[in-house]
């Protein structure tokens, strides 16, 4: 691929010394019955005032007898706080959410002619004059017509496909002629950890916009093998992806999953088939370089490196008899050099069999891969890898080109 987690013993005793006073036997008291009746009605009228504030405590609630319905009473008002907080993350991400819609052309089949077919997925506006950021599935090649539809329920067809991202399910759209669409917030995916809540929205089966639904961070820097729902597209390798059990359904792709703070963390792109609630959707941090270059320049600007490479595990490393556990292995398939000819890697001097373990002193790991580390840069930014080459460790310069495209 090309850039592309003592039974002790108590004793007692009684101990009298010479010094402790010896009090005299005391004398009955002689209490008269007028003060023993005055004993008696205050012990009386303390009892009937200690019930009646019982009593009256728990008639109005304030105190609960049964400690059970305490706790259910708290699971209640917790569940009440979470809805809340789901619905206004809705509220505020909700107007950032598109559904899109899409018509294709395939000529391929001289038999029964130019058939044509439609789509459906989600986006994310990531800014006011119309830049959209959806997956690369959702808008694939062939893709002849393409229609945007806001919360609200307008619809633009004068939409442009910006580009694709080559090596990732990334791709940009834009809406002509507007200036004042609500561009959503995003956040920083690497401070996203397992067991965080999550909201995923998008156009749920191509037929329900805006769907929402809720659940939790279940894994971070998954490696997939992602198809079209048919099975019969070309697969896809994906990784450093967040796992997650909201449920994503297919025309979720390309919507927003979102923290608790209405941030957009990652974009929903896939969903196991054989597994119940998990889905998967593309860190964010993994799309900011190229958001930045859409951007700034209407146009995908890819930083490039130029290496096919295997991402280490303890597992694989052993296989492979390599020093280091983690970091991504320069290997080519059959018959290819794993250094891609011409390309920035080759003219710094990378080798097959190399181990790149570090990026400007950023360790490479399972959970945030070489290709995450480069989506941060840009196009002819000079940066220094930590090689493993043999046995040395050793730090080569390298000016990152631009993705073929």
């Amino acid at each position: 691929m090309a850039d592309s987690p003592v039974k002790t013993e108590q004793k007692t005793s009684t101990i009298v010394t010479s010094s402790t006073p010896v009090e005299p036997p005391r004398k009955p008291l002689n209490v008269s019955k007028k003060k023993w009746w005055f004993a008696a009605c205050t012990v009386v009228a303390c009892g009937a005032v200690g019930f009646f504030g019982a009593w009256l405590l728990l008639t109005t609630g304030l105190v609960h007898l049964d400690a059970s319905r305490t706790i259910n009473d708290n699971k209640q008002t917790i569940v009440l706080q979470q809805g809340e907080i789901v619905s206004e993350v809705f509220k505020k991400v909700s107007p950032s959410t598109v559904a899109i819609t899409t018509q294709s052309t395939d000529s391929s089949s001289q038999l029964l002619g130019p058939q044509v077919s439609q789509g459906a997925g989600s986006g994310i506006i990531i800014s006011a004059d119309g830049y959209i950021l959806t997956n690369k599935h959702v808008v694939p090649d062939g893709t002849d017509k393409v229609t945007v539809v806001l919360s609200d329920g307008k619809q633009y067809d004068n939409v442009k496909i910006v580009g694709r991202d080559p090596s990732n399910d990334i791709a940009f759209l834009k809406i002509n002629g507007v200036s004042n669409l609500t561009a959503a917030t995003i956040g920083d995916s690497s401070q996203i950890t397992p067991g965080q809540q999550v909201v995923a929205i998008g156009n749920a089966l191509g037929l329900f916009r805006n769907s929402v639904t809720s659940g939790i961070i279940s894994g971070i820097g998954r490696p997939i093998q992602a198809s079209d729902a048919s099975g019969t597209g070309t697969a896809e390798q994906l990784e450093d992806m967040f796992q997650t059990d909201a449920a994503i359904n297919p025309g979720n792709s390309g919507g927003p999953l979102v923290d608790l703070k209405g941030e957009v963390i990652g974009m929903n792109t896939a969903v196991s088939q054989d597994g119940q609630s998990i889905g998967f959707a593309i860190p964010m941090n993994d799309a900011k370089g190229l958001i930045n270059s859409v951007l700034k320049g209407g146009s995908i600007q890819k930083p490039y490196l130029g290496v096919r490479y295997i991402s280490l595990t303890p597992e694989i490393a052993k296989q492979l008899n390599i020093s280091t556990s983690t970091g991504a292995y320069v290997h080519g398939d059959t018959g290819q050099s794993g250094v891609i000819a011409g390309s920035p890697a080759a003219k710094a001097g990378i080798r097959d069999g190399d181990v790149i373990t570090r990026i400007n002193g950023q360790q490479i790991t399972a959970d945030s891969g070489l290709a995450t580390k480069l989506a941060q840069f840009n196009p002819g930014d000079k940066v220094d890898l930590t090689v493993i080459r043999g046995s040395q460790e050793q730090t080569i310069s390298v000016t990152l080109g631009n993705y073929p495209q």
